[in-house]
C-alpha cells in the first residue's frame, strides 16, 4: 500500500535522515587501512546511543548489526566483523535509524586510503548515477523514469546495474511500497507525487549483474568477483522537487 507522507511526516523523516547522515560522516572519517568492520560498527551503535535512536538494521529478519559493511566485490548486506580493511578496499556502509517512529537510511562507498584508478571511476559513476536519479524524482514523471537515469548512466559508462536488490519507499517502516528498480522493467507507470518518500540505491557492478549470497545468509557478492559499489539517499518528491532528506 502506497503511503504519501505529510508535511510532518516529512519533517520527522528529515529527522532521522539527518542522524543517519551525520554518523555516516563520523564513520567517513574513520576509514583508513588498520581498522575493521567491527570497529565501525562499534562507533555506529555508540552514536546511536548518543542520540537515543534505535539502528533500523538491527534486529531486522535477524540481522545482528547496526552497519552493512561491503567490502570490494561485497555488493549489499555484509556483516561487520574483525576483517581488517587494507589499502586500495571499498566499503560499502548502509546505515538506518527509526527516530520517533520514523526511519533513516542511507549508503555511501568509500575509499580506503589510496585506490585504483578503476575503483575510483566506478564509485564516481555509482555516485552520479545516484543524483540523475534524484533529479527525475519530480511530480508527473513516473517511477521508470528513476530506473531509466540509473541503468542509462550506469550502463553507458560500461558496467552493469545489479538487478537482484532494488530501492524502496520509506517512512513509518524501513521498506514500504513502491520497490524502485535501478534498471527498466515492466510494471514501472507508477506517476510520482508530492508526498512520496523513496530510498534510491543503485548498486554497480564492475562485470556482470549477477550477485550470489555467501554461506552467512546475507552477503551479496558478485558472482564474477568484479567490484561493487551502493549508494543510497531518501528523497522525499516536494511541489518543487526532489529533497534530499539524507544529506547534511
Amino acid at each position: 500500500m502506497l503511503s504519501l507522507k505529510s508535511p510532518r511526516d516529512i519533517a520527522k523523516l528529515r529527522t532521522s535522515n539527518v542522524i543517519v547522515a551525520e554518523v555516516l560522516a563520523i564513520l567517513k572519517e574513520k576509514v583508513q587501512p588498520g581498522i575493521t568492520t567491527m570497529d565501525l560498527e562499534l562507533i555506529a551503535e555508540e552514536e546511536c546511543k548518543k542520540r537515543n535512536v534505535r539502528p533500523a538494521f538491527k534486529g531486522y529478519h535477524g540481522f545482528q548489526h547496526c552497519l552493512c559493511t561491503s567490502v570490494n566485490t561485497e555488493v549489499v548486506h555484509g556483516i561487520p566483523s574483525n576483517r581488517v580493511l587494507d589499502e586500495g578496499d571499498i566499503l560499502s556502509i548502509d546505515f538506518g535509524v527509526e527516530c520517533e517512529g520514523f526511519y533513516g537510511d542511507s549508503a555511501v562507498t568509500l575509499p580506503v586510503g589510496k585506490v585504483s584508478a578503476d575503483a575510483e571511476r566506478l564509485m564516481d559513476v555509482t555516485k552520479v548515477s545516484l543524483d540523475m536519479a534524484i533529479e527525475a524524482m519530480r511530480k508527473g514523471n513516473l517511477l521508470k523514469d528513476i530506473a531509466a537515469a540509473v541503468q542509462r548512466h550506469v550502463e553507458g559508462n560500461g558496467y552493469s546495474v545489479v538487478r537482484a536488490f532494488v530501492g524502496h519507499g520509506i517512512g513509518k517502516a524501513l521498506h514500504e511500497a513502491p520497490q524502485v528498480p535501478n534498471f527498466v522493467t515492466p510494471g514501472l507507470d507508477l506517476k510520482l507525487k508530492p508526498g512520496m518518500v523513496l530510498a534510491i540505491e543503485p548498486m554497480v557492478s564492475a562485470g556482470d549483474h549477477e550477485v550470489k549470497v555467501l554461506k552467512d545468509g546475507w552477503t551479496a557478492v558478485t558472482k564474477d568477483a568484479s567490484l561493487s559499489a551502493h549508494f543510497e539517499h531518501s528523497v522525499a518528491i516536494t511541489q518543487n522537487g526532489p529533497f534530499v532528506l539524507s544529506k547534511l
